[in-house]
């Protein structure tokens, strides 16, 4: 069964990818497009307790390394795509992969840490930024230091300052900033991303971008992004999904989306312009 495919052309680093483009594998050719893939998904489906179909198959390869956008109207499945990747939603056996195994034969736990997410409205637990970042680890049985904490406030662009400040005290894009850097305290391989900056103040989003692109930068971070924001995802991504009515209708470049050829990515294009 042929499928679709995000690749990167030939070994071209990352921080020049702009060769990703739609391509169809099969058989032995499948087999060879696996090196340096994330995850892959075959033919996930998903109906709702009514009946109605929300996925109709998705079919795609993500890399490592790679921002990945995911846009398209609401109620095409987005957010059901993101949480079948960590286990949010449970998707179907030999659906989902990670590294060429079956998420469901993974301990949940473990690849929750492995491939974090964040949400739109940030969850702030009681106690101190300090302590919701450590939160993580300490689960492990692992107690980051003052200094692992501080790197992470800076990765997540804020500044020790914030250390001891509780939840009550943060602004929503402080609080989703904190949430970032807890985060990345589990040292994810994939960071999912639910509409994270929504809610945000163009200073804030702008804030959360910069520290996305500098995860994939100097961390190699594979991270796939559901955004209504069309904008966003041309200054972020490396490579855009648009999803309709549950399936991938296009796979395209930021810079080629208004080359969409489906009716319906179409319309949504222009109205979201």
């Amino acid at each position: 069964m042929a499928m679709a495919s995000i690749c990167q052309v030939q070994s071209s680093p990352l921080s020049e990818a702009q060769e990703c483009l739609l391509q169809v594998v099969d058989g032995e050719e499948e087999a060879a497009a696996n090196n340096g893939l994330k995850f892959q998904i075959r033919d996930l489906r998903k109906v709702s307790d009514a009946g109605v179909p929300i996925l109709n198959g998705i079919n795609v390869d993500i890399p490592k390394g790679m921002v990945v956008g995911i846009i398209g109207p609401s109620g095409s499945g987005k957010s059901t795509v993101l949480r079948a990747l960590n286990r949010l939603w449970e998707p179907p056996r030999g659906t989902v992969f990670l590294h060429g195994r079956d998420i469901l034969d993974l301990d949940v736990l473990s690849l929750r840490r492995k491939v974090g997410m964040l949400f739109q409205l940030p969850a702030i637990f009681e106690g101190t930024v300090a302590d919701n970042i450590r939160y993580g680890p300490q689960l492990r049985g692992q107690k980051l230091s003052d200094k692992e904490v501080y790197r992470l406030l800076t990765l997540a662009d804020l500044d020790s300052s914030f250390y001891n400040k509780t939840g009550n005290e943060l602004s929503v894009g402080q609080a989703q900033r904190v949430a970032l850097a807890r985060t990345l305290a589990n040292e994810p391989e994939v960071l999912l991303l639910d509409e994270p900056t929504s809610a945000l103040d163009p200073i804030s989003t702008q804030n959360i971008e910069d520290c996305i692109v500098k995860l994939k930068k100097q961390k190699g971070m594979t991270v796939v992004m559901v955004s209504h924001s069309i904008k966003q995802i041309q200054r972020i991504a490396d490579v855009v999904c648009l999803l309709v009515n549950g399936e991938i209708v296009e796979i395209l470049k930021p810079d080629l989306l208004s080359e969409a050829k489906h009716p319906m990515a179409l319309k949504f294009l222009e109205l979201s312009s």
